[in-house]
């Protein structure tokens, strides 16, 4: 059985690179009409695109999606949504889902790729993160996505989880942009991915469903860096801890 098991994962795994190219192609004309507006409304419009894209990729891949908590967002408030980090489904799980028009935080190497650089470039805040000039930069221009009342989506792990931990230790940056900006948080929490493409198995990949919950909203109110980050990590801890049996 467990031979069929990991034939089935390659499987899928091509054919989810397959429809990924595809689908990518045929709605990248549509995603750079985006560059031709202003911001907010770009980015508004690239995330309704993405999201159109997202449910027919998923689809295609037998993914069904789970969204929960998306009435904890107010209209007119830009957050900081900081998301866990196990898989390299979470990106495009998040970035779709997010209630309106988002940004993530980027590797700037990603856009250097030949055509899909530019797709990725519309959706993200890119940073080098060997360079404090960018890092730098990066902060301010994610300030600047807040100021436009835009959502700043970042992943506080830093790279994807590859422990046996819930979570890794956060990173301070997202709540010190919530510290300085005033932003609310709202801690996301991602389920399925991991299962659905195991970090220890190369190439493989198996459809199941892939969630995200949105909890309620960690409001600054005059707290530092180091308290907003343990607060939300706590929150997303826990959550995760109940929700143990949606990831077996």
């Amino acid at each position: 059985m467990q031979v069929f098991k990991e034939i089935a994962g390659r499987v899928c795994a091509a054919w989810a690179l397959v429809t990924f190219m595809i689908t990518f192609l045929l709605v990248l004309p549509f995603a750079l009409i985006s560059y031709l507006f202003s911001e907010p409304a770009s980015t508004a419009y690239f995330i309704r695109v993405s999201k159109v894209w997202m449910h027919v990729w998923f689809f295609l891949i037998g993914c069904r999606i789970r969204i929960r908590g998306t009435g904890n967002f107010k209209k007119g408030i830009g957050y900081v949504v900081t998301c866990n980090h196990n898989s390299l489904l979470d990106i495009p799980l998040s970035s779709a889902f997010i209630p309106g028009p988002n940004k993530t935080i980027a590797k700037s190497s990603f856009a250097k790729i030949p055509i899909f650089g530019w797709y990725y470039t519309k959706g993200s805040v890119l940073v080098d993160r060997k360079s404090e000039t960018s890092r730098k930069r990066s902060i301010e221009k994610m300030k600047a996505v807040l100021r436009q009342g835009m959502h700043m989506c970042i992943y506080p792990e830093g790279t994807r989880n590859r422990t046996e931990a819930l979570l890794k230790p956060f990173y301070n940056g997202a709540f010190k942009l919530a510290e300085d900006t005033g932003h609310p948080i709202i801690p996301a929490v991602i389920l399925g991915t991991k299962q659905a493409v195991p970090l220890h198995k190369p190439f493989f990949f198996l459809p199941r469903t892939l969630e995200i919950h949105f909890l309620k909203p960690v409001e600054v109110n005059g707290r530092n860096t180091a308290a907003l980050k343990e607060e939300v990590f706590g929150v997303m801890e826990s959550y995760l801890s109940a929700h143990t049996e949606v990831e077996k």
